[in-house]
């Protein structure tokens, strides 16, 4: 016989998700001691402790890291059994990801065609680097995401579905860069750690042994390009991001060796591929493209 629901692992999850019983009462509008003893109850079925105390905070065990997996992925095939059943118009939007260089200046496009095909999907797009939405497609907070190389692929399903040319943006005025050594001593601007782009950059440098003077986290290409333009430093950004922005005039372009500037863009989602995933992949792929292969 069973011995989980549905129910049960919506509530585990939520604990999970809020961190703690008393703010997963809150966001499932219920008593705190009704949430504890669901929790006690699931963990009496399954004969092992789901939990442990770490000072105040609770930690999965690995058996609820294990059935953590497993209620994303059930809760999510719910969702989509109730979706198809009820039909397309009460169906829950895509949760999509994207790199803020993908969601500039492919996505516009790639989400048009979409529109135009399959009106019935509806994308809820979030931005972020590389590194935070391949964590929230883990976690199934995203259905999929556009993310930059290099990026961990354990247990992922990956397609390329952009080549971007990666080069380094300096003041006019800066004279050329040839290596990596160039750059010792620069401030870098990038975004926050997890982008893969400033990986790249940062492991080009560290390859030379060139230390950066300083890095500026920045939270946009328009920052990036804009103090780039005023002399504050170097960064590196896609060649197709730079073509979409005015700015991206104001900046000098250095080539970066070819092994570093050939950087694909892929669309990454767990489990099978469902029938928003196909029709996105179906409508990213740039026309041009489509007509040569």
């Amino acid at each position: 016989m069973r011995t989980i629901d549905l129910a049960s692992l919506e509530l585990f999850r939520a604990v999970v998700r809020e961190g703690g019983v008393i703010r997963a009462a809150a966001k499932l509008h219920r008593v705190q001691s009704n949430v504890t003893t669901r929790i006690k109850q699931l963990e009496q079925r399954l004969g092992t402790s789901l939990f442990r105390r770490q000072g105040r905070a609770l930690v999965l065990t690995s058996a609820g890291e294990t059935l953590l997996s497993y209620s994303e992925r059930l809760l999510r095939l719910a969702d989509e059994a109730e979706d198809a059943v009820r039909g397309a118009s009460t169906a829950r939007p895509f949760r999509l990801g994207a790199m803020e260089s993908t969601a500039a200046s492919r996505l516009p496009e790639a989400l048009s065609r979409l529109h135009r095909s399959r009106q019935d999907i509806q994308i809820e797009l979030q931005t972020g680097p590389t590194a935070a939405l391949i964590q929230q497609v883990r976690d199934y907070r995203l259905d999929a995401a556009f993310v930059g190389e290099p990026f961990p692929r354990e247990g992922l399903n990956a397609q390329k579905v952009y080549d971007e040319e990666l080069v380094l943006v300096t003041a006019m005025g800066r004279t050329s860069v040839t290596s990596a050594a160039d750059l010792a001593g620069e401030t870098i601007l990038a975004f926050g750690r997890g982008c893969s782009y400033r990986r790249v950059l940062e492991d080009w440098m560290a390859d030379a042994s060139a230390k950066p003077g300083r890095v500026v986290e920045l939270g946009s290409y328009h920052a990036i390009i804009a103090c780039a333009a005023a002399g504050g430093g170097c960064g590196v950004a896609p060649a197709s991001v730079l073509d979409t922005l005015s700015a991206g005039r104001n900046v000098r372009r250095h080539a970066l060796p070819q092994a570093m500037a050939a950087n694909g863009t892929y669309l990454v989602w767990l489990d099978d591929a469902t029938p928003a995933i196909r029709a996105l992949l179906a409508n990213t792929a740039d026309p041009a493209d489509q007509a040569r292969d």
